[in-house]
């Protein structure tokens, strides 16, 4: 490790206990996606304790604090806050038994998931280091902390007048914990992530008395011919050589046994690496709705509501070297795997580096016990299906050294961009 490195990573261990204190907490009191009122008031207390110029409120619950030390590029550091509408299951001391109230208007139970709170916590510990070692960097660092990943956070901010309000970064950087191995980074050149689109479509369909089925159009079974139709699109329209996912994630109709309901209500989500198969699944999605109505002789055309949609993850190819380079550098090649192919997953951090008009950088760490892993070749074999993964309500990182190590890995990535200061 380098001596500008070695300075800027300095009392990191000390800091320890009180980052694994705030995981704790983090983890057990999550918030949903818009909601992280109670995350971002200890992120802005935080940031402040520290020395950063702290704005509140960007894009609804998003917070962003900026620090300098002296002339140099500024660089953009991100961590997301929201967690999921999930019933832990982990059995963790400090597991979440929270409820809240969703966007519907029911109440869901909420978990981390996702592992945002590593992030949150990581990223405040990064900061924490760059405010008490200024002599150890050069420039400016913006931390975002942003709400709602993936369901419009990132452009919410950027919308909020971010470029106008902030300094304009000279690279994006941000890390997402993965159910891989602790002490292992991931990333690649390009395209790393998916895009995602996610459709509402609501079915219409005559109800009736459950005993008289001709007399009806049933809804519940035009969506079942939906949902089996919707599984041959990638399996059968796209190409062996190509990544996508169809997935109807919810199915919702009727209320009792003997009532054949007017409407059904499903949730579809689309994950494609290029904008040419993205737009082929949009176009078989509606397609297969439409058709299916058409064939229950529905009383009238589907409704098909987009709720969001953002494009592929892609990585700045200059950028990533550095990156890559100083991550191989300072923690040896064999914790740093290249990955071959984008991953399935999906992020709306590029909103970020295309709306300020910045490279940027993304990358995935390990958060589990190795030891879960033993024998397993990850780059042949991938990730073992009984591992839990993200979105589980088993998936749980381990603190310790996860949250250590994503706090070097900020800083490494940063590093390169934050010179140090001439003797």
């Amino acid at each position: 490790m380098s001596a500008e490195l070695s300075a800027l990573l300095a009392g990191l261990d000390r800091r320890l206990p009180a980052l694994h204190a705030l995981y704790r907490d983090l983890h057990a009191h999550p918030e949903l996606s818009h909601q992280e009122f109670r995350t971002a008031g200890i992120v802005a207390a935080r940031l402040r304790e520290q020395g950063w110029t702290v704005t509140e409120g960007v894009g609804g619950t998003g917070v962003v604090g900026v620090l300098a030390s002296g002339p140099g590029p500024v660089v953009l550091l991100r961590a997301d806050m929201d967690a999921l509408p999930v019933r832990e299951a982990t059995g963790l001391p400090y597991a979440s038994t929270r409820t809240a109230v969703d966007a519907a208007g029911d109440e869901v139970p909420v978990m981390h998931a996702c592992g945002h709170d590593v992030h949150v916590t990581c990223l405040l510990g990064a900061t924490a280091l760059l405010a008490a070692n200024r002599h150890a960097w050069q420039g400016t660092v913006v931390a975002v902390f942003q709400p709602a990943e993936e369901v419009g956070g990132a452009p919410a901010m950027v919308a909020d007048r971010f470029a106008e309000r902030f300094p304009r970064p000279a690279v994006c950087l941000a890390q997402h914990v993965a159910p891989a191995p602790a002490g292992l980074v991931a990333t690649r050149s390009g395209p790393f992530m998916s895009a995602s689109d996610s459709l509402a479509v609501r079915l219409h369909g005559r109800g009736g008395h459950g005993s008289t089925p001709a007399a009806t159009v049933d809804p519940v079974v035009m969506a079942a011919a939906v949902v089996m139709r919707l599984q041959t699109v990638v399996a059968r329209e796209v190409a062996a050589d190509q990544s996508a996912v169809v997935t109807v994630a919810s199915l919702h109709a009727g209320t009792r046994e003997n009532v054949i309901p007017d409407t059904a209500d499903l949730t579809i989500n689309i994950r494609s690496a290029t904008p040419a198969v993205r737009s082929q699944l949009l176009d078989a999605v509606e397609r297969v709705v439409r058709a299916e109505a058409a064939a229950s002789a529905a009383p009238q055309e589907p409704e098909i509501t987009v709720i969001n949609g953002f494009p592929v993850t892609v990585n700045d190819a200059e950028a990533t070297a550095s990156v890559q380079a100083m991550f191989r550098t300072t923690l040896g090649p064999d914790r740093v795997i290249d990955l071959h192919q984008p991953l399935t997953g999906s992020e709306d951090f590029g909103a970020f580096g295309t709306g300020l008009g910045a490279p940027s950088v993304y990358w995935t760490f390990g958060g589990l016990d190795p030891a879960s892993f033993q024998g397993v070749d990850l780059l042949q074999d991938g990730i073992p299906p009984e591992i839990p993964h993200n979105h589980s309500p088993l998936f749980a990182p381990i603190p310790d050294p996860t949250v250590e190590l994503g706090v070097r890995y900020l800083l490494m990535a940063a590093a390169p961009w934050l010179t140090p200061p001439k003797p």
